[in-house]
């Protein structure tokens, strides 16, 4: 009985340390976000995605984040990712509330309302890195391949259309759907392309990478492992 109750012990000990000592699992505040530059923001999603992956994300206090962020927020980073329901940004870069900010829509295309909340996020807001965050795949660059029309969908597709008449082919002559290969060159194109959109379309956005205050990035999420890959 004495050994059952001292293995219960050493479990609740170790519950506490997973969820006080990790420094991952602190919220973010005003001095923490300015503190940090665009380099350590990319080292940040990148350690997350590792903890991801490894299946050690950190234990972090949900409700008590809600408390301490409600009367503000100080992301570090902000995310432009696909709608699929495969690529949540807080759960593969194992983030918390009020880490960063997440602007998702299909094709992970770059449209005048993500350019403008782009504009928030690091010119008002303070986020020091702009990621644009692509996966292995894509439906939305599947349906671009196939030149797929329905109802508003055609719009947004018509936006990642360029990356892929941009994309060599690869994986045979086969430029459609089919070719796994050749959708997630095309997938990863639709990345950069979307990156080139961000700095030519936003003078504001442009400005602040040249002197250093933000970094562009791309990434490409594999979802058959979880692992994001980052690019410039």
């Amino acid at each position: 009985m004495k050994t059952q109750y001292l293995f219960l012990a050493l479990i609740a000990i170790a519950g506490t340390g997973c969820s006080t000592l990790s420094p991952n699992s602190a919220t973010m505040t005003q001095s923490a976000q300015k503190a940090t530059t665009p380099g350590q923001a990319l080292q940040k999603l990148k350690d997350g995605n590792a903890r991801f992956v490894s299946g050690r994300s950190v234990h972090r206090n949900y409700l008590a984040q809600v408390k301490e962020t409600s009367k503000g927020q100080y992301p570090y980073a902000s995310v432009v990712s696909c709608l699929d329901s495969r690529t949540g940004t807080e759960l593969i870069f194992d983030q918390g509330i009020g880490d960063v900010f997440n602007a998702r829509v299909a094709g992970n295309i770059v449209n005048p309302d993500i350019l403008g909340s782009l504009e928030f996020a690091s010119k008002v807001a303070g986020s020091k890195l702009i990621a644009v965050v692509g996966h292995t795949k894509c439906g939305a660059v599947k349906g671009a391949c196939d030149d797929v029309e329905l109802g508003n969908l055609t719009g947004l597709l018509d936006r990642i259309e360029p990356a892929v008449k941009a994309t060599p082919s690869v994986g045979g002559s086969d430029r459609s759907s089919k070719n796994a290969e050749f959708v997630d060159a095309a997938a990863k194109q639709n990345v950069r392309t979307a990156m080139a959109n961000i700095r030519r379309q936003s003078p504001i956005l442009r400005q602040m990478e040249k002197e250093g205050q933000i970094q562009i990035v791309g990434g490409m999420h594999d979802i058959t492992t979880g692992k994001v890959t980052f690019f410039n």
